[in-house]
């Protein structure tokens, strides 16, 4: 039998709503929620009933984002299933950390609302954005952005899929540029340029925030959106770092896979990484946990 691993989704498929089934069903999953609210009065009204516009914001995005995720993953947990390895996406990674016991829940939850606090603050500086770009080669879209000096790729997601982060007045004509060469871009819905140059303040910021908790040594493996592989003793510089530096999921993927992962539960309201699992290897198996957990047994 293969390893079972849970994977963490980032900003992008939030929507209005997204957990409140779990905390009507869930004793666990309301215990996780009323926790947050604690700490960030708003959180739950947020989640439940945000509008679509108030998700968006990256300040409310990640930790409503977070409260669900890890809502989710106690869920699994209580039910016996235990993932032999985890990862996260972007803010996924800081659930995922949490999960493995890097933090204790509170803390996680308390630096993710820093992460976005620092996140926002730096976005709001610059009218940037974000766009995936697909049908094209990594290579190529890295060619397509050497043309810019303000366009960066920087989530590496699969095969033919690569995000890119850039000043909006740009994007457009980048955007051109790919349709040009036979690619599409896609805009996501972010505001700001995440994974880029344009973080880099925060990164730091967020460096400072780590460095006044307490780490612990993780229970489970944790993969690293900065290096692709399992964590060492530097979990401080590899959270924070990756606020600026470019997601390697794909390559995560495939280190996690040869590690002897098969069976990958993503964790989060959507199926994005479900989807650039399955394009990364189709013969792995690739769950999305949502709403009522209905494909929960289906590894």
């Amino acid at each position: 039998m293969g390893k079972i691993a849970f994977v963490f989704s980032g900003q992008g498929d939030q929507y209005p709503g997204m957990g409140k089934d779990l905390f009507e069903k869930y004793t666990v999953a309301k215990e996780v929620f009323e926790m947050c609210d604690k700490i960030r009065p708003g959180t739950m009204t947020q989640c439940f009933e945000g509008t679509a516009e108030e998700l968006k914001e990256t300040a409310n995005t990640q930790p409503c984002l977070f409260a669900m995720e890890l809502a989710a993953a106690k869920i699994l947990l209580e039910k016996g299933i235990v993932p032999d390895a985890v990862a996260g996406f972007s803010l996924g990674e800081v659930v995922a950390a949490t999960v493995s016991g890097v933090f204790d829940t509170e803390t996680g939850f308390r630096l993710v609302c820093k992460r976005g606090e620092l996140m926002q603050h730096e976005a709001e500086k610059h009218e940037t954005s974000m766009a995936a770009v697909v049908k094209l080669t990594s290579e190529r879209v890295r060619e397509l952005c050497d043309n810019y000096r303000d366009v960066y790729p920087v989530n590496f997601n699969c095969p033919g899929q690569v995000t890119v982060s850039g000043l909006t007045s740009q994007m457009a004509e980048f955007c051109n540029d790919v349709k040009a060469a036979g690619g599409r871009a896609i805009p996501l819905k972010v505001k700001g340029a995440f994974h880029s140059p344009f973080m880099k303040e925060a990164a730091n910021a967020f460096a400072k925030e780590l460095a006044q908790v307490f780490i612990h040594t993780g229970r489970i493996p944790l993969y690293s959106d900065v290096t692709s592989e399992p964590y060492g003793k530097d979990a401080a510089g590899l959270l924070s770092s990756q606020i600026a530096s470019p997601v390697q999921w794909e390559k995560l993927i495939r280190n996690m896979i040869s590690d002897g992962i098969d069976c990958f539960y993503e964790i989060g309201p959507g199926m994005t990484l479900t989807n650039m699992i399955k394009k990364t290897d189709p013969d792995v198996t690739a769950v999305s946990v949502t709403g009522y957990l209905a494909e929960v047994e289906a590894c």
